[in-house]
């Protein structure tokens, strides 16, 4: 996949979507790739997350059902798995399994630090990306209590 199929998925995202194209670009550059084969597990529920990462091609499907149903969390090209872990360790809330051949970027928490440390207006677009979804989080919640 080429540098600017990247950046185009990473622009579609909401958390990227005013980040500086320089940033995205670095981002894209310097992540590492991870390929996956079907049934290789990307990570495991209770593990502490390190990062997140961007899905380039495959499925990525977490299992957070005990019961062995199908889960219907899959996450394909161009979506983004652990967005909170991108700033903060937490704890995986499912396993996570790549149902046939997958690519990956890997951000680390490192790199998204030095990509915004670097970018200072990006950082700010970033942070107003998550404040909006704290909003959004907040409201349709409030609407569930009411």
């Amino acid at each position: 996949m080429r540098l600017d199929d990247v950046i185009f998925f990473l622009k579609a995202l909401p958390l990227f979507r005013e980040v500086e194209l320089e940033a995205l670009r670095l981002l894209a550059f310097s992540a590492p790739r991870r390929p996956l084969r079907a049934g290789d597990i990307l990570f495991r529920k209770g593990d502490l997350s390190d990062g997140g990462f961007l899905v380039l091609e495959g499925e990525i499907v977490l299992d957070t059902l005990d019961s062995g149903a199908p889960s219907p969390h899959v996450f394909r090209a161009g979506a983004l798995i652990g967005q909170a872990a991108l700033f903060a360790p937490v704890d995986r809330p499912a396993t996570a399994l790549a149902r046939e051949p997958t690519q990956l970027l890997v951000f680390t928490r490192d790199l998204i630090e030095r990509v915004l440390d670097a970018h200072p207006h990006s950082a700010l677009a970033v942070r107003d990306a998550m404040a909006e979804e704290a909003r959004q989080l907040s409201n349709a919640l409030a609407k569930l209590v009411i």
